[in-house]
């Protein structure tokens, strides 16, 4: 076989292994996110950082353009081009094999095998049940946080938070910090990307976004703007090969809140409330429904909230594909990908944050 076919296939094989071994053996999947892992990404990370543009939604552009207009041409020569079509065929298949190599390649080192990690909760935390009592005591404690913070920041007119801190170096502290407490998030973390085609990403849901194959954190430039610095501290943990969306979620309120500016702080509480106030109606805490009524109107004008009011109407003449359309498909492609990457239940998993801040706020008893 030739190189061309033969190596890029190897490259294919290891990848599968290497996977596979990660999701066979924490040992293994801890051993190289903690002594391979770090060299790997932080080369790649400061690199693909040099560029001012996303270039994971370059190549997603690319990979689009190829497909719609690549193959069709291939197929076109294929049938006009006789003399030279064991040509055009064994470069078209050089090509696709050497592209599936990349992302594969990129995809094992860089997330896949990192799903197999030990879990966040088993690293840093000594296990426990945890009750719907101390869900109330958290979520009593998250109004009054957040509460405060909302006091603290900057509103337009319409009572609404803005944001006008200087979001990126704010969230490098912040991580920083965090680091003190997990050493794994030590190191350097580069400019997050604004994504060119946000509103495609609106339509998705989506509000940050890691690339494995450019290791790079992006996020929606279209969504608002108490969202921004929670979202890029969870991509960031991403960036440390923390795959896992709960932990992701986690380790950025812990950095949100351990930062010294109000309006990063206000992002990453208010997130966190979110979540375990779902919790607490998903859980029927009842004793706890009176608690909502403590949370201030500035809180109420900004929970809750993923894109600028009126911003359907405003950008609609930007929708090719219905949006439901590409929400429903966005969906299932995330929750299928979790899934088959051991997370079993899915895109649900977001929501496991709460128990992680249980742990965190209420350890055992020694």
């Amino acid at each position: 076989m030739k190189k061309r076919y033969l190596i890029p296939l190897m490259l294919i094989a290891a990848s599968v292994l290497l996977t596979a071994a990660g999701r066979l053996s924490k040992g293994f999947a801890d051993f190289y996110a903690e002594n391979i892992f770090p060299y790997i990404s932080a080369p790649y990370v400061y690199i693909s950082g040099l560029v001012p543009f996303s270039v994971g939604e370059v190549m997603i552009l690319a990979a689009l353009l190829l497909f719609f207009i690549g193959i069709p041409l291939m197929i076109l020569l294929l049938i006009f081009k006789k003399k030279s079509r064991r040509t055009i065929a064994s470069v078209s298949l050089s090509a696709a094999l050497w592209i599936l190599c990349f992302v594969t390649v990129t995809e094992s080192l860089n997330c896949f095998t990192l799903y197999g990690c030990t879990r966040f909760s088993e690293r840093y935390f000594t296990p426990k049940e945890h009750n719907n009592e101390e869900l109330g005591q958290l979520y009593s404690m998250l109004i009054d946080e957040v509460n405060e913070l909302a006091l603290q920041v900057p509103r337009d007119e319409n009572d609404r938070f803005v944001l006008t801190s200087d979001t990126v170096t704010e969230c490098r502290k912040a991580m920083k910090k965090a680091s003190e407490q997990y050493p794994w998030l030590s190191g350097y973390y580069p400019q997050p990307k604004p994504i060119m085609f946000s509103y495609f990403m609106s339509q998705t849901g989506t509000a940050g976004m890691y690339f494995p194959f450019s290791m790079e954190s992006t996020y929606n430039a279209d969504m608002v703007a108490e969202l921004r610095p929670s979202v890029i501290c969870h991509e960031y943990a991403h960036l440390k090969g923390f795959m896992q969306e709960d932990e992701a979620n986690f380790i950025s309120f812990v950095a949100t809140q351990g930062s010294s500016d109000p309006q990063v702080k206000y992002s990453g509480c208010l997130d966190a409330l979110e979540y375990v106030h779902n919790q607490v109606y998903d859980n029927e805490v009842v004793s706890c429904y009176d608690m909502t009524d403590r949370i201030l109107p500035q809180v109420t004008n900004d929970w809750f909230r993923f894109l600028p009011d009126n911003y359907w109407e405003e950008n609609e003449n930007k929708e090719v594909i219905p949006t439901e359309s590409v929400s429903a498909f966005s969906d299932t492609a995330s929750d299928t990908s979790m899934k088959l990457n051991g997370v079993e239940d899915g895109i649900k998993s977001y929501s496991r944050m709460v128990n992680l801040l249980l742990d965190y706020y209420f350890p055992p008893e020694e």
